[in-house]
């Protein structure tokens, strides 16, 4: 069974509440998410070429919209690119469609994926958790939201470092206590 779009919802909440702002993953999102300015989006795209069809209209919304209503968006689709590699395929195409609706330097895709995996670590590397939510995500970004937060937050680097440590204290099981993933359907 396939979970509903407002379990996959509910779910990207509690990931974004316990695990992002919860462990401080993104020292960002708590302002953005306090003040109800992300837009949160459950595709039923079934298809890549579907999703990108899907993405294109939320970029265009997102340059659009007032920056004190929406921030940023979460285009989670859980009905496609389930795999990894595929999904990470994906990227370069979502990349392409940003710069192609001339909204590089204005908009980027971030990326989340309940199999993240960093180059050069192995698929139970709890530090690649950084990077896993419940389901297939892309994350839209305005670039003045990212500008005005690396101002507020010089070392930026240091988020990263801070986040490995974080997930190497806490391990598997503090992961797994979170309980970030998708529901279970029996």
């Amino acid at each position: 069974m396939t979970a509903s779009a407002d379990e996959v919802l509910a779910a990207t909440r509690n990931w974004l509440v316990n695990a992002v702002i919860g462990l401080n993953l993104c020292p960002f999102a708590r302002a953005v998410y306090a003040g109800e300015r992300i837009r949160y989006v459950v595709s039923d795209a079934a298809t890549p070429e579907a999703l990108l069809e899907v993405l294109a209209a939320e970029l265009q919304l997102l340059a659009t919209a007032p920056e004190h209503e929406t921030e940023t968006t979460l285009l989670i689709h859980p009905q496609v690119l389930g795999d990894f590699l595929d999904y990470n395929d994906f990227l370069e195409i979502a990349d392409a469609l940003v710069a192609d609706l001339g909204y590089e330097g204005v908009l980027q895709v971030a990326s989340f994926h309940p199999q993240y995996r960093f180059a050069d670590t192995e698929p139970d590397d709890v530090t690649n958790c950084t990077n896993r939510s419940p389901y297939p995500t892309l994350h839209l970004l305005r670039e003045s939201s990212i500008e005005r937060a690396v101002a507020a937050h010089p070392d930026t680097e240091r988020i990263y470092r801070d986040n490995i440590e974080t997930l190497r204290r806490i391990g598997r099981a503090g992961w797994a206590r979170l309980e970030v993933g998708a529901p279970r359907k029996t």
